[in-house]
C-alpha cells in the first residue's frame, strides 16, 4: 500500500493581507452567527483541492506544476469584494473575492485542471471563481444579523498583493484544525 498525503494547490497570502482579513472576520463576528472561521494564518487562495495524493504522484505533480508556472510573470491581484456561497439569503461560505488579477488566476487554474487529468485528478465541473474563504456557516443562528453586517461592509481600499508563486501544500487534519505545510513552491518568472 502506498502512503498518501492530503494536498491542495494554493496562492499564499502575505502576512499583512492575512491580518487585514482577520480584521474583517472580527467585524463579522460581531453578528454572533454560528460560523467556523478559518484561522488567520491558514487563510489562502485555493486553486485546486487534490485530496489524498499518493507519494508516487507527488514527484509527477511537482514536474507538472513547474511546467505550468514557468511561462507566467508575477502579477498583481486585488481583494475588494465580500460575498457568500450559494446566495446572500442562504449563506454557507463567507468569502472575499478577487477583482484585478482574477482573470490570470482563472487561466492558471484552467491549466492546472487540464494538465492534472493525466495523473487521474478529476476536472472540476463548476467554473472556478477566485475567492478566499473566511468562514463556513454552521447553522442559521443569527443569520439575519450576519447578512446585515455583510451588506453594510465595504472595503476602505482594495487589498493588494503581488502573486509570485503557487504552492503545493500538505494538509494534516487535527482536533485543533488543519495544519498546512508547503511541500514545494513554484515561482513565476520575474
Amino acid at each position: 500500500m502506498t502512503n498518501s498525503l492530503r494536498t491542495f494547490i494554493a496562492i499564499e497570502l502575505t502576512a499583512s493581507i492575512q491580518k487585514e482579513l482577520e480584521e474583517i472576520q472580527r467585524h463579522l463576528q460581531r453578528a454572533k452567527a454560528d460560523v467556523k472561521w478559518v484561522a488567520p494564518n491558514n487563510i489562502h487562495l485555493t486553486l485546486k483541492f487534490l485530496g489524498d495524493t499518493s507519494t508516487d504522484q507527488i514527484e509527477k505533480l511537482k514536474s507538472i506544476l513547474s511546467k505550468i508556472t514557468s511561462p507566467y510573470q508575477n502579477f498583481s491581484m486585488e481583494i475588494n469584494k465580500l460575498g457568500v456561497f450559494p446566495k446572500p439569503e442562504y449563506p454557507k461560505v463567507i468569502w472575499v473575492g478577487i477583482s484585478s488579477g482574477g482573470e490570470k488566476i482563472v487561466e492558471i487554474v484552467q491549466k492546472i485542471e487540464d494538465d492534472l487529468q493525466i495523473l487521474g485528478f478529476a476536472k472540476e465541473k463548476r467554473d472556478f471563481s477566485p475567492h478566499i474563504t473566511l468562514g463556513r456557516v454552521r447553522s442559521p443562528l443569527n443569520k439575519s444579523p450576519l447578512i446585515k453586517t455583510m451588506q453594510n461592509f465595504s472595503f476602505l481600499q482594495p487589498l493588494q498583493q503581488t502573486v509570485q508563486a503557487i504552492r503545493l501544500i500538505k494538509s494534516t487534519l487535527t482536533a485543533q484544525g488543519p495544519i498546512y505545510e508547503t511541500i514545494e513552491t513554484f515561482r513565476f518568472n520575474n
